[in-house]
């Protein structure tokens, strides 16, 4: 009898009375089918999650050598910055103190005067704080030569205190440029006219930096607030 004939004979009803060869078959077809499912429905989804659990392993591991790096950098940089700190107050107390600063307007007036420039205008204006100095603008207008001009800028230069001063809307031209005065063309010692507002410069005391920490932290909370409190009626007004 072939084995396909005898697969027919058999009787699923009557297990039991299968040849043992068959039982045997039987069981072990069975089996499989039980560790197939098994393995479908419990090992293939666990399989997942490890595979998920090894990519977040890889990540934490890549960011944890990323903070590592970071931590071992952070003291030499805390170190660095602390020197940049000091470096900055150091160039800071180069400049003129607020007690100073009215004396220093008055020598760069009278530095003016003695090169022989004519100070038409020389008026300070408010100071402006900022985070860490002061800024002071000078509105002036200046009649003298080239050379006049030069020996001023060196003559400043050469003051006891650091002096800063840069230069604003500064216009330079002949004096009585239009004028009969200028008809004659320009000469080295030629009359000039410097116009315009020049800014110097000024350190901030400890108290002062501290106010003008304070203040600008106050600006910004108040534009937080403004912006929540403009969220809240435009939310407000939208609902209505």
């Amino acid at each position: 009898m072939s084995k396909k004939a005898s697969m027919k004979n058999l009787d699923f009803n009557n297990i039991g009375g299968w040849p043992r060869n068959a039982q045997i078959l039987f069981c072990a077809a069975i089996g499989l089918i039980i560790v197939g499912l098994a393995w479908w429905f419990f090992v293939s989804d666990k399989r997942e999650e490890l595979q998920g659990l090894e990519r977040q392993e890889t990540e934490l591991r890549q960011t944890f050598e990323t903070k590592q790096g970071r931590a071992a950098n952070l003291e030499p940089l805390k170190q660095q910055l602390a020197q940049m700190e000091q470096q900055l107050q150091q160039m800071l107390r180069q400049l003129p103190s607020k007690t100073e600063m009215p004396d220093l307007i008055v020598d760069i007036s009278q530095t003016a005067l003695a090169t022989g420039i004519s100070n038409e205008l020389f008026q300070p204006g408010a100071e402006v704080p900022k985070e860490f100095y002061a800024e002071k603008p000078i509105a002036l207008r200046m009649v003298g030569t080239y050379h006049q001009f030069g020996a001023f800028v060196s003559g400043v230069a050469s003051l006891p205190r650091v002096v800063i001063m840069t230069m604003h809307d500064i216009s330079l031209k002949p004096k009585g440029k239009n004028n009969k005065d200028a008809v004659g063309g320009i000469t080295p010692n030629s009359p000039l006219e410097l116009a315009g507002t020049v800014k110097t410069y000024r350190y901030l005391d400890e108290d002062e930096m501290a106010a003008q920490t304070q203040a600008t932290a106050d600006a910004a909370g108040g534009d937080k607030g403004g912006t929540d409190n403009s969220k809240k009626a435009d939310g407000k007004k939208g609902a209505d």
